[in-house]
């Protein structure tokens, strides 16, 4: 998996979980599987940043999303 794809994937699973984990917590239930994504999209983001060669600044996220879609598009 390119670093650009875990970035991406991982931006994607993360932010979906955060809601998620709200509504849980909202409607007093338990955000097991919620907690999971969280853990898993951070983890995503965190071994792409670390493991690409001069990691990703601010400024490239949005290219990243760009690059990323236009590729899964065709």
């Amino acid at each position: 998996m390119s670093y650009d794809l875990a970035l991406f994937f991982g931006t994607l699973i993360a932010g979906f979980a955060i809601p998620a984990i709200m509504s849980a917590f909202s409607d007093s239930r338990t955000p097991r599987m919620r907690s999971l994504m969280l853990i898993v999209g951070g983890s995503l983001v965190v071994w792409a940043v670390t493991r690409k060669p001069g990691g990703y600044s601010f400024d490239e996220i949005p290219d990243v999303f760009v690059q990323v879609t236009r590729d899964l598009h065709g």
